[in-house]
């Protein structure tokens, strides 16, 4: 049996805004140069208003269909009693406490063992652009 190694790393992503920002290739690249074959990928967004998933790479549309459905389910017009940071802030709390902030993905034969048509995306809650920082570590032989 190998013996196992981790690496971790800080990527840092720059936002539009609102969006779903694929990042799945400068994961995927990292990777690869750990030399692993076998092993976990954990990932954690370090924010509170930000939040990752995995999703479909293919179509725009499901990333607009996203956004706008979370529009509904958190909108910025209700009374939150939490807007230190504008009528954004409360929402995207809850938007990021809906989707997650970590990701597990297993790394089979030295690849992300991704479907076909996923990605992984940070998903941006606020209106204005951020920089975002995500945690990457990976364990594995």
């Amino acid at each position: 049996m190998a013996e196992l190694r981790q690496a971790s790393r800080i990527i840092r992503v720059r936002t539009p805004g609102r969006a779903l920002v694929e990042i799945t290739d400068e994961i995927a690249s990292w990777v690869t140069g750990q030399g692993m074959s076998e092993g976990l990928l954990t990932l954690l967004c370090r924010h509170t208003s930000a939040s990752l998933t995995i999703q479909e790479n293919a179509a725009p549309a499901v990333r607009r269909d996203l956004l706008d459905w979370l529009d509904r389910a958190a909108p910025e017009d209700h009374p939150y009693a939490h807007d230190d940071e504008g009528p954004d802030d409360m929402p995207a709390h809850i938007r990021t406490m809906v989707t997650g902030v970590t990701l597990s993905i297993p790394l089979i034969g030295g690849a992300l063992a991704l479907g076909t048509w996923q990605g992984i995306y940070l998903m941006e809650h606020r209106r204005r652009p951020h920089h975002r920082e995500i945690a990457l570590h990976l364990l594995g032989a």
